[in-house]
């Protein structure tokens, strides 16, 4: 099978299994990806927020990766995300990576330092430099307080490397300026699960997704549906999905979004300190939000099968 186009499609951001005892549970990681892969993602990316980067050693992402590497289907692109603190650090970080055969980076801004926009745009241009592989910049002014602006994307656009954004800024309008100004030059991967099928509708090529994690043929389902033109049936899909969307935008995502998987077969619930697990209230409340899903959760149609790549002006 020939290697997926980059940048279209679903992505999950990879959760990071945990065994009790605290290391990387790397069956319950390959169980979740071989998932993913069966239900019709596009790629997936490694040590994100989502996996637990911040509690990741350097060997363990790298460890990560080679693993993926060596049990993903051959055709599926495997993203590295890399999140540092200074230029050096992540250039070291992409040159591995791409030795490592990584088939692309997500990159975000510099870690814990407020950068002007002249510097972020330096930082992302010098790692560009330092690779051959294709870019996404993680846009999320959100939960990283730097907005990568259009202005600022006019000068990456000198990247021929940097090629797409996870766009999480929860303005849906950025998608049209984004579109307006650059055309198709920079794909465009909505980075925000309650918005997921809104930011394809206005043309985003796809999604980098959470709940996926937990969820992957209703994730792609949707996706497909959306591209297919079948608009109802996607929004039905969605619709059911949405009490479980909004787990992706909590502060204990993580948590939340590893006991969904746990209740799938797809994770445990372990996660790194200061990471806590979930007691009490908290996991009686979204425990039951993962149950009634489950309960309720729609039949799908054969997705897999439908047409992809028409837009819903096409289709209709």
């Amino acid at each position: 099978m020939s290697k997926t186009e980059l940048w279209h499609g679903v992505y999950p951001a990879l959760l990071t299994p945990f065994t009790a005892a605290g290391d990387i549970d790397y069956e319950m990681f390959k169980k979740n990806f071989l998932a993913q892969a069966e239900a019709g993602v596009s790629g997936v990316i490694i040590a994100g927020s989502l996996g637990e980067v911040s509690t990741l050693s350097t060997q363990e992402k790298y460890d990560l990766l080679v693993f993926a590497k060596q049990h993903m289907p051959q055709h599926l692109p495997v993203v590295l995300n890399i999140a540092e603190q200074t230029t050096t650090d992540a250039v070291n970080a992409a040159k591995e990576a791409e030795r490592l055969g990584a088939d692309a980076l997500m990159l975000l801004p510099p870690m814990r330092y407020r950068a002007s926009d002249r510097e972020v745009v330096t930082y992302f241009k010098t790692v560009a430099a330092a690779t051959n592989l294709s870019i996404m910049i993680y846009n999320n002014p959100v939960d990283y307080a730097i907005h990568v602006t259009v202005d600022m994307f006019k000068q990456l656009a000198e990247s021929p490397n940097i090629q797409a954004v996870k766009e999480s800024t929860r303005d849906l309008t950025n998608i049209t300026r984004m579109i307006n100004a650059f055309g198709e030059r920079f794909k465009i991967l909505g980075g925000v699960d309650t918005i997921a099928l809104e930011s394809q509708l206005v043309g985003a090529h796809g999604s980098v997704a959470g709940l996926v994690d937990a969820f992957p043929r209703e994730t792609v389902a949707i996706y497909r549906l959306a591209q297919a033109g079948q608009l109802e049936e996607a929004l039905a899909i969605y619709r059911w999905f949405m009490p479980l969307l909004e787990l992706d935008i909590h502060p204990r995502l993580v948590q939340y979004i590893k006991l969904a998987a746990t209740a799938e077969g797809l994770s445990n619930p372990y996660v790194r300190a200061p990471r806590l697990q979930l007691e009490g209230e908290e996991l009686i409340r979204t425990q039951k939000i993962i149950n009634d899903a489950i309960a309720s959760r729609p039949v799908l149609p054969d997705y897999l099968n439908l047409p992809v790549g028409r837009t819903i002006e096409q289709a209709s």
